[in-house]
């Protein structure tokens, strides 16, 4: 039996790489898309029956042929985990449009060029997960956060919306609403989520019986203020 396939949308050595590995433990062949691949090529070798492939995902023909090349390597994708995301901190007082507009191009654009790409073989096959990796930023905007709280929350109500489109057809669209600084714990109290703890749920999404699907979670450190 041919292995499924998972693509990771951003990969670097905390959760890209996480969410990388753990779904190669669990069978996948994993598809590693970043702008550069220096650090996703490592990756690669390191897992065995996974590939890198350089994508800007803000960029429409970038995905296109990005996801074209993954369909004929690897297969169709049964799972996608976009991960990618960028945001200019500063009140509106100190960002440009460019800096908004990036944010915005990355996070909410991202989502939907990518997932455009794997959704009409998950259509056909009347099953598969998108798993969109957010923030609690997309639930309030503060000053700093200008340039990247409405890009969060773009993406925030793409994903309800793709997520009510594509329930009916079998595909699981779920977010996952991280709170904390993201980092493996030193030692002592936990501060900070673990990556390898992020990983783990989101593979738990995407084994959900459709009879008790999650769309939101919120993830966070015990110690979190929230």
């Amino acid at each position: 039996m041919n292995k499924p396939v998972c693509v990771v949308c951003g990969i670097g050595p905390k959760n890209g790489a996480a969410f990388a590995r753990k779904f190669s433990a669990e069978g996948y062949r994993v598809a590693l898309l970043s702008r550069k691949t220096d650090y996703s090529s490592t990756l690669a070798e390191e897992l065995g029956d996974a590939k890198a492939y350089a994508c800007d995902v803000s960029d429409e023909a970038a995905v296109a042929a990005a996801f074209s090349a993954v369909r004929d390597d690897l297969g169709v994708p049964d799972v996608l985990v976009f991960n990618a995301g960028s945001g200019q901190w500063g009140n509106i007082e100190e960002i440009s449009a460019a800096d908004f507009e990036r944010g915005w191009r990355i996070n909410a654009l991202g989502a939907f060029l990518t997932a455009k790409q794997v959704i009409p073989g998950m259509v056909d096959k009347g099953a598969g997960s998108i798993i969109i990796v957010g923030a609690t930023a997309s639930l309030r905007g503060k000053p700093f956060t200008t340039g990247f709280a409405p890009a969060k929350a773009a993406q925030r109500s793409l994903a309800q919306a793709m997520a009510r489109h594509l329930g009916p057809k079998g595909v699981h669209v779920a977010l996952l609403i991280l709170d904390g600084v993201v980092g493996a714990p030193t030692g002592g109290e936990i501060k900070s989520l673990d990556p390898d703890d992020i990983a783990a749920t989101a593979h738990f999404l995407t084994t959900q019986n459709r009879s008790a699907w999650t769309f939101e979670l919120d993830l966070r450190p015990h110690l979190e203020n929230w």
